[in-house]
């Protein structure tokens, strides 16, 4: 006969589960997502989609890899990433190998963008294959897995592109989304990916921030190879393309994928607060979010800036979380988000506390976007 009053000793219980391996108060972080868990994270923490002035097929920030030894000096892999844009975050990620990473941008198109690469990414079967399917284009002489980054663009730079090799492409994508992921790309999303190909198959390695068709070379504009030719503080290549290691460690997030882009306004109601909660019930902080000079834009707006930083105070935070922000430098005028083109000036990369910005915030500090730039990390 059952007995309901039957009581179990809670330090059988506890032994019981750590035995099996069973998660008392928090889940883990998987060291995968499954194809309907990911896309699931995508549906459900993305918001609608937004505008922007222009196109952003790549960065327009140099000097992004000048923070990586003041950003990995003294943190162990783990806890989360989040960034904004394109390919840069790659970078960053393979620095600080978390263990997922969450990509927000209000361009559903940021979003293709970014399943385009995780397609590319996965079917590559290295450095050389990737850059030959992202770009269209055969490379010129002997590259292989040992060849550096100058070595490769050097064999890629001039090449023209192959149309009927593009459109073999573009099927691959689709196939590898759509038919072995079973993503369900619309009619639009698939329209918005063959737009995006077709920019780095025109552009190749010259392509900029705007697309094939920005006719504009300056350090705030530069093209894709310059981007990847970029280094660190200490003359090294540091890029997700510097060597086959740090391609086959972005690969194996992509394969396991858990590197989650999601359209999302840095001032919406719903996306970064729904990451939070993810991050929470995983018992995952956030390591560092690059922030690009989206933070600019919200100062436009009497209300946006102050959302935002609302939004990051939910976020899981600790002492090492910071944000990186990309900032102009302009003589003796000190630091600027501002993409106004000026003589005398260069870019900087530099770290933030995030807990320090905000308790700043809440202490009613922050007025301006100066407030938040004065004290670097």
């Amino acid at each position: 006969m059952f007995r309901s009053d039957l009581r179990i000793p809670v330090s059988v219980v506890v032994g019981l589960a750590l035995f099996f391996g069973i998660a008392l108060s928090a889940q883990e972080a998987p060291p995968q997502l499954s194809d309907e868990a990911y896309w699931g994270l995508i549906t459900d923490f993305s918001e609608p989609g937004g505008t922007f002035v222009s196109d952003n097929f790549v960065s327009n920030e140099m000097r992004a890899q000048h923070v990586l030894k003041s950003l990995t000096e003294g943190r162990t892999p783990g806890g989360a990433y989040l960034g904004v844009g394109p390919e840069q975050n790659f970078t960053y990620i393979v620095a600080l190998k978390p263990d997922i990473a969450f990509i927000f941008d209000i361009r559903r198109q940021n979003l293709i963008e970014h399943l385009m690469y995780k397609a590319l990414i996965e079917l590559s079967t290295d450095r050389v294959d990737f850059l030959t399917l992202l770009f269209s284009r055969i490379p010129v002489g002997y590259v292989d897995t040992d060849s550096s980054a100058v070595e490769l663009f050097d064999a890629f730079r001039g090449t023209e592109p192959d149309l009927t090799f593009s459109r073999e492409t573009l099927a691959s994508i689709k196939d590898r989304l759509i038919n072995d992921h079973g993503f369900p790309l619309t009619a639009e999303d698939q329209l918005s990916l063959e737009y995006v190909l077709q920019a780095f198959y025109i552009g190749g390695t010259d392509l900029g921030y705007s697309g094939p068709w920005q006719r504009i070379r300056s350090p705030l504009l530069p093209s894709y190879e310059q981007l990847m030719m970029d280094t660190d503080e200490n003359g090294a290549f540091r890029s997700f393309l510097a060597t086959e290691d740090n391609f086959r460690a972005l690969q194996q997030m992509e394969k396991n994928n858990l590197i989650v882009p999601l359209v999302g306004n840095f001032a919406g109601p719903k996306a970064i607060r729904a990451v939070g909660e993810y991050l929470k019930a995983r018992n995952k902080t956030v390591a560092a979010f690059y922030l690009s000079n989206v933070e600019h834009y919200l100062f436009m707006s009497p209300d946006d800036w102050r959302t935002f930083y609302a939004n990051v105070s939910t976020l899981p935070l600790d002492s090492q979380s910071v944000f990186i922000r990309p900032l102009i430098k302009t003589g003796n005028e000190g630091y600027s988000a501002s993409p106004i083109l000026r003589r005398g000036f260069s870019w900087d990369t530099l770290l933030f506390s995030i807990q320090d910005l905000v308790t700043a915030f809440d202490a009613g500090m922050i007025q301006t976007y100066y407030d938040v730039i004065q004290t670097p990390n």
